[in-house]
């Protein structure tokens, strides 16, 4: 437990308190580029709550960018030398993706490039792509119109 840490999580809801504390971990080199965290279960007992709730807090950092999932390993601080990236094509897309999407060269309403013109950039398989963009609409970024295409959804507050 780091200093000024309380012991006990109260009030409201709990998972973003726990990726508080996990981010100032982070911050404060606890946790250095590279590490991995501990596992749900360790977090489950720290804080004594459900895996569901340890899992959500997790989930806020991964969509900050703070740490990534790899499978067979569980979730690594991101390290922004790119080591860990490499191993993860689909990561690096997504990451690409959700950048131009961010500084606005695919904006609000564009059409994505498509899965076949995405393997050709990236010199990634069909799979790696749709894994890529999965995981931007997971995190609500885009969304996919059956038979048109994966087009950049607003902004929450923007309107369109």
């Amino acid at each position: 437990m780091a200093p000024g840490e309380s012991k006990w999580l109260t009030g409201g809801l709990v998972y973003p308190q726990i990726a508080g504390r996990i981010r100032a971990r982070i911050a404060a080199g606890d946790y250095p580029p590279g590490s991995l965290l501990p596992s749900e279960s360790a977090l489950v007992a720290e804080f004594r709550v459900s895996r569901t709730t340890a899992r959500r807090g997790l989930a806020v950092l991964e969509s900050e960018g703070l740490i990534i999932v790899m499978p067979g390993k569980g979730r690594v601080v991101r390290d922004d030398g790119s080591t860990l990236g490499a191993s993860y094509r689909y990561q690096m897309i997504a990451h690409d993706l959700r950048e131009q999407i961010r500084a606005g060269t695919l904006a609000a309403g564009t059409t994505l490039p498509s899965e076949r013109a995405l393997r050709q950039r990236h010199g990634a398989s069909r799979n790696t792509v749709r894994q890529a963009l999965a995981e931007l609409e997971r995190e609500g970024l885009i969304t996919t119109e059956h038979g048109k295409g994966r087009f950049v959804r607003p902004i929450q507050g923007e309107t369109s």
